[in-house]
């Protein structure tokens, strides 16, 4: 009878174990997960899109300031274990907050929100003002202002002006490193007014930096310092006018932004065309005008390189009393092709080169440098003094110290990374959503070209750009960048976004077009 008790009781407890186990173990997978953390809940993820829902998640925390600066994240293996997921899901997650600059991982520290994703992100570094008649004035490589319609700053979820860098990647603890390192050692004489022409310490650096990264043959002695390229436009451009030549040859399509600046200060701007090659040097050499300002390294907005046998030409033209003001803007992001020289090196005596840290580092800095032909040196020394008596001097000396200490190019190598990364998304998603398209501009740079050759004379691309906008993407129509008619099309930055954020502003985009096709 015991035994009997004993093989029934063992029976009834293998009977409940082999029942109850799988029982139990159901409600555990079925059973809700989630993590305080935002309250996150995975059962509201896409089936096969939980990194990308997490990342977002995550990202708007961090905008809205529900996460803020220093705020400390979950480990990896805990917030999967919250979540109920793998642990590789939260890896990827977390790296794709990292490339945007979002949050760091230090050991010993943690995963921590950083600074810099507050409210206000999503149009950060765009500066809108209204114009007279609403319509939109857009800018480019120089433009110091981006003149758009304020009523469509308010609807544009994901701003793509061309133009504007990633500044959620500006490197603070770099510039906050170096910036102590300069007090410490600047004297009394570093903070006055000092060399109109800049700080010698930053000068003496960018020629080493502009040697090696440009190829240029330059000194301290023949650079100025000015608050960004619009700067050395402007005093080129009041120096020229003094000197009785008015008229100047532009890229068209062109930089909208260089173009105003040049009126502004009294310059007739002569629109010359480009190709796939480049502003074309024949019709340049017809137009009779001695001045021609180009982007030659990478042209905006088409993102051609100028051509060999074009150089030849421009050089030429120049040799024969011909002024280049060379605008090297965003040379230093290129992913899929070999640097390409400056024009500087060929023909210093003939070329004006202007080039800033708007792209690489922001453009609130105000920080650029100008490398004028010698017979115009002391006239545009002249015309800085007279503007401001000299760059502010704490940053140029910052500058200096993150070239000398190889901070400047470590930030370069990561950023063109992040940049590539984005570049793909957007090129991707728009050769899913618009395979017809034609694009341009992809092996360097900051914006994509995309040209709707098949349906030129039916699609007006300013009321493209606007059906864009109503869809929460600001986007440039190409038309505002040109004086000639043209091929529609869009000019896209892609910068200032995510991957995630780009491939949803392809699918807008896409959307938008099908619904004006005819």
């Amino acid at each position: 009878m015991v035994h009997l008790n004993r093989t029934i009781t063992r029976h009834l407890y293998w009977t409940n174990c082999l029942y109850i186990g799988p029982v139990d173990s159901q409600r555990s997978r079925r059973a809700p997960r989630g993590a305080d953390l935002l309250q996150l809940d995975p059962s509201a993820a896409p089936a096969r899109g939980l990194t990308t829902w997490l990342a977002g998640m995550l990202r708007a925390g961090i905008r809205d300031g529900r996460l803020r600066p220093g705020t400390a994240l979950p480990a990896t293996r805990v917030l999967a274990g919250d979540l109920g997921v793998s642990r590789g899901v939260i890896v990827e997650a977390y790296q794709r907050l990292r490339d945007e600059g979002l949050i760091s991982a230090r050991s010993g520290a943690g995963t921590r929100v950083l600074p810099g994703g507050a409210p206000g992100t999503v149009l950060a570094g765009t500066v809108l003002a209204g114009t007279p008649d609403g319509e939109p004035g857009p800018g480019g490589p120089a433009a110091s202002v981006l003149t758009l319609p304020r009523r469509w700053r308010a609807h544009a979820e994901i701003d793509l002006s061309p133009g504007v860098p990633d500044l959620s990647a500006f490197p603070r603890a770099a510039w906050l490193r170096a910036e102590r390192a300069v007090l410490a050692q600047a004297t009394a004489a570093d903070l006055g007014y000092g060399d109109p022409r800049g700080s010698e310490q930053l000068r003496t650096k960018l020629a080493d930096w502009l040697a090696r990264t440009r190829g240029l043959r330059t000194s301290a002695d023949t650079i100025i310092v000015v608050a960004g390229v619009a700067q050395a436009l402007a005093l080129l451009a009041q120096v020229l006018r003094a000197r009785g030549k008015t008229r100047i040859a532009v890229e068209d399509p062109g930089s909208r932004g260089a173009h105003e600046e040049l009126v502004h200060w009294g310059l007739d701007p002569v629109p010359v065309p480009v190709d796939d090659e480049g502003l074309r040097v024949a019709d340049l050499v017809r137009s009779g005008v001695p001045t021609a300002v180009l982007t030659p390294a990478h042209q905006f907005p088409t993102g051609v390189v100028l051509g060999p046998e074009r150089r030849r030409d421009l050089l030429n033209w120049a040799a024969a009393g011909g002024l280049v003001i060379e605008d090297d803007y965003d040379a230093e992001f290129r992913y899929d092709r070999a640097p390409v020289p400056a024009l500087h090196a060929s023909a210093p005596g003939r070329i004006a080169y202007a080039g800033s840290v708007s792209k690489t580092l922001a453009p609130g800095m105000r920080l650029g440098w100008l490398v004028p032909p010698p017979w115009l040196h002391a006239d545009i020394v002249a015309a800085k003094h007279a503007s401001d008596l000299g760059t502010p001097a704490l940053p140029q000396l910052v500058l200096a110290h993150l070239i000398a200490a190889g901070d400047l190019e470590h930030h370069i190598r990561l950023v063109r990374n992040r940049q590539r990364r984005r570049r793909d998304a957007l090129l991707a998603g728009l050769r899913e959503h618009l395979p017809r398209a034609c694009i341009q501009g992809i092996p360097a740079g900051l914006h994509l070209l995309v040209t709707l050759p098949g349906l030129a004379g039916r699609l007006d691309d300013t009321d493209l750009a606007r059906r864009i906008q109503q869809a929460g993407v600001l986007a440039h129509a190409l038309s505002w960048h040109r004086e000639r008619a043209g091929p529609p099309g869009l000019v896209l930055g892609y910068a200032a976004h995510t991957p995630d954020e780009l491939r949803e502003a392809a699918r807008r985009i896409a959307r938008a077009v099908h619904d004006l096709s005819p």
